[in-house]
């Protein structure tokens, strides 16, 4: 029998990343963040979240090698933590480094990467502008990561901050060591040199499209379509954004359904954990859905992937690509319980 990975063409090669990546830039906050992944790891039974210690915004000016130190240190904890248990519940610790023109980058890049390579994700990149700063960031990356032992090529992740990389954002997601590019809304703002207000930095509960929030100002709108749009066509995971607004839980997941659904965003930032749970919620599928994908793909399974009937409805593999990976957001979100028949598909490759 042939596994849906292998038999539905076009999927997503990217989509296993966890729907939420959670920021934090204070070492009691790295450290409550670490342990709360440990947390939900054991209650989901796999790692739903990503955690992104952050250099860049979380070092102080002049202390920049001090907060990589701490960093790396944190880094190698969780590896050494996780390293002796199932792939699907280890931990998922990635880092924010400085842009690769600041004078911190290379320092960043060498005491964390250069250090504990194989406890990383990933490493993302802020304010990359076009390909050439991948590229730039990649040379010392992986001389550091080879330096580290690692084996495999370690992905990178891009923030998409102004409007010069939002021009250049097919291109440099094109590139295959990019593996999400993020939107950096505040950045993005700023660069406009104040013609952009600053309500489009915030979300609004209102849903007239005059209001000027993230979801209404037209070029914050048009940038989040374009990485959107951008990462699709490569193959590539969208993250959306923050909401600033983090104690407004309702506000949040009506954001975070609309980056999913309206937008084709397939992650999102947190940067309180209380969004964490409420991003799970958004990006997951209804349970209705879970369901009727689970019957669709398990009866396309049995029938070696030839077209069926369900519910008087006919489908093929055009129709299981959909369901095959409302599937996986399900596995992604632990909304998929190991008592479902498609469980096995992500226990076992045949």
């Amino acid at each position: 029998m042939t596994h849906p990975r292998e038999a539905l063409h076009g999927t997503t090669a990217a989509s296993s990343l966890p729907v939420c990546d959670h920021y934090c830039g204070v070492e009691a906050r790295m450290v409550k963040s670490l342990s709360l992944q440990s947390e939900l790891t054991q209650e989901f039974g796999a790692c739903v979240f990503d955690v992104t210690l952050d250099c860049e915004d979380g070092a102080l000016v002049g202390g920049e090698k001090d907060h990589a130190l701490m960093v790396s240190e944190l880094v190698n904890k969780a590896y050494m933590a996780s390293k002796n248990i199932a792939l699907a519940a280890r931990s998922r610790v990635a880092v924010r480094v400085h842009p690769v023109d600041h004078d911190a980058f290379e320092q960043d890049v060498e005491l964390i990467v250069g250090q504990h390579a194989q406890g990383l994700c990933h490493v993302m990149l802020p304010k990359v502008d076009s390909v050439l700063d991948v590229e730039r960031a990649l040379k010392v990356i992986d001389r550091a990561s080879e330096s580290a032992g690692r084996l495999s090529p370690l992905p990178v992740h891009v923030l998409i901050e102004s409007p010069l990389a939002v021009h250049h954002v097919a291109a440099i997601v094109a590139h295959p060591r990019v593996e999400s590019a993020s939107f950096g809304l505040m950045d993005f703002v700023s660069a406009h040199g104040g013609v952009i207000p600053a309500c489009a930095m915030e979300t609004s509960s209102s849903d007239h499209p005059e209001t000027l929030d993230q979801f209404g100002h037209p070029l914050v709108l048009r940038a989040k379509l374009e990485i959107s749009a951008a990462c699709h066509a490569f193959g590539k995971v969208a993250s959306h954004c923050v909401v600033t607004e983090f104690k407004n839980a309702a506000l949040l997941e009506a954001a975070a359904r609309r980056a999913s659904r309206a937008l084709g965003f397939g992650r999102m930032w947190s940067i309180h954990p209380d969004q964490i749970r409420p991003i799970l919620k958004a990006f997951a599928p209804a349970e209705a859905e879970v369901e009727q994908a689970s019957q669709i793909i398990c009866k396309a399974f049995a029938a070696d992937w030839a077209p069926i009937a369900h519910h008087g409805v006919l489908h093929d593999r055009a129709s299981y690509r959909y369901f095959w990976q409302t599937l996986v957001r399900a596995h992604q979100t632990a909304r998929l319980s190991a008592a479902d028949p498609a469980h096995q598909f992500f226990v076992n490759s045949f």
